[in-house]
């Protein structure tokens, strides 16, 4: 069989008979290989499609099969679909094989058979692992195998209620140019995965490596192929993970799931606004509570700020869970509008337990932890914010403001900072006192007891609020 060689971009698959610098297709640069493919087609015996009417189409009596675990099941949508592709990626060590292994169980536990592939290690090595875990059923059953076509005609004979593959970049396929982990084997070998679940109607996880970058190993066109990507995020530092799907056709791409590593596994955390905010925690300059939200989850987190003289020509400007391109915004809203002196000072903040706060909604927080470092004055630790900061220095709307103030309640706080659109005294919980404030200002005064009369160097003297 004649062979040529062509070459694919790492990220995006596109295919081109010569090198290039850029990609055309995703625009990224030095992400050229080359590769050797076969020339001819391999004819596969195959059930040929027809098409039918919507109407004619059944989905089965079940819907969703629950995997066991609250919360993975939360973050697929309630269950895994059959025939679904799930792909999870994370780092290294981070806990993705221990998440399956544990789901795997579980699944088993009810009834289901589940085909373990483990392409990167023995089966005893598996099994030292679900040793560790607690897992010793009998319906897991394990493969160690790297060849593709070879899983696929075992999944064949057990014919199992779930495939988990770990991992792609592991496993090739012999008909496929490259080693394993190259760009036209981890095609290849996702493609047959694929084609198998539709075809036998078998949910199928597969663990993808990440890049440096975070984003996962292999070509961009794998995320496309597959039908949920989720990815298990964590500062190796702390014990908390964070399940996040970026991708999902059966459900929704805001929820989270949360879990805690244990010397026994990973164990689901069914509370964990108690986890992200200080035991204990008294009144301290820089450290505000907020209440945020994931998909349709409310959280409360702790938000700490340091403040300090710079040393350099340029001061710092750190953030560690938060948007770094957000944080430059609040600070210019707090040195125009609210009267902080900060082009001097290094500003650091941080977001308690190792979390991750992306929304908006956290920059009423931001905001209010560095003007109480600023002027070393503590936030009574019975207070919490929420609220999205505008460039003229207003508190914005968010969503989910009831659910995020009932969750306020819930654990205890007896007064929540609320843009003065979300402020609903029908709804207003119980033994919560609900502060609406229109501008940064206002919020400043309504915590720390400090109007300010004048926004900044150069700055136009302000009424008070």
């Amino acid at each position: 069989m004649k062979k040529r060689s062509v070459f694919m971009c790492t990220e995006c698959g596109h295919e081109s008979p010569k090198w290039m610098g850029r990609c055309p297709g995703c625009g990224e640069w030095n992400t050229f290989v080359e590769q050797g493919v076969r020339e001819g087609r391999v004819d596969r015996d195959r059930v040929r499609a027809r098409a039918v009417s919507l109407a004619e189409i059944k989905t089965g009596d079940s819907e969703r099969m629950v995997t066991g675990v609250a919360e993975l099941d939360r973050v697929l949508g309630g269950g895994v679909v059959p025939g679904v592709v799930v792909l999870v990626g994370g780092d290294p060590g981070i806990g993705k094989s221990t998440l399956l292994l544990q789901a795997s169980d579980r699944l088993s536990a009810a009834g289901e058979t589940v085909l373990y592939v483990s392409a990167e290690e023995s089966g005893s090595q598996v099994k030292l692992r679900a040793r560790r875990l607690g897992v010793a059923s009998d319906r897991i059953a394990v493969l160690s195998d790297t060849d593709v076509t070879h899983v696929l005609d075992e999944a064949s004979r057990v014919s199992p209620g779930a495939l988990v593959v770990d991992s792609i970049q592991a496993v090739e396929h012999p008909e496929a140019a490259g080693s394993a982990g190259s760009v036209s084997q981890v095609r290849t070998c996702a493609a047959e995965l694929v084609r198998y679940a539709k075809e036998a109607a078998v949910p199928v996880f597969i663990v993808g490596h990440v890049t440096k970058q975070g984003s996962i190993a292999g070509p961009r066109i794998l995320e496309h192929m597959v039908d949920t990507v989720l990815y298990f995020e964590g500062d190796k530092r702390f014990p908390y993970r964070i399940l996040r799907a970026v991708k999902n056709r059966f459900g929704s791409t805001d929820e989270i799931g949360v879990f805690e590593m244990t010397v026994d596994g990973l164990r689901e955390v069914k509370d964990p606004s108690e986890l992200f905010v200080t035991e204990g925690r008294g009144p301290s300059a820089g450290s505000v509570v907020i209440a945020t939200a994931e998909g349709t989850r409310a959280l409360m987190v702790e938000i700490q700020a340091l403040t300090g003289l710079t040393s350099y020509s340029v001061p710092q400007r750190t953030s560690t869970g938060v948007d770094r391109r957000r944080l430059p915004l609040v600070l210019a809203v707090l040195e125009r509008k609210a009267g902080l002196s900060l082009g001097n000072r290094d500003v650091f903040v941080s977001v308690a337990g190792g979390v991750r706060v992306e929304e908006p909604a956290a920059d009423l927080g931001i905001a209010l932890a560095v003007a109480s470092s600023y002027w070393d004055q503590p936030v009574d630790a019975r207070t919490a914010c929420f609220g999205e900061i505008g460039l003229g220095g207003e508190v914005r709307r968010v969503a989910l403001g009831e659910r995020r103030a009932q969750e306020a309640a819930r654990l205890g706080y007896r007064r929540i900072i609320v843009p003065t659109a979300a402020v609903d005294t029908s709804a207003r919980p119980d033994g919560l006192d609900v502060v609406g404030v229109r501008s940064v200002a206002e919020a400043v005064d309504a915590v720390l007891g400090r109007r300010s009369r004048r926004g900044g160097r150069g700055a136009p003297e302000m009424k008070e609020a």
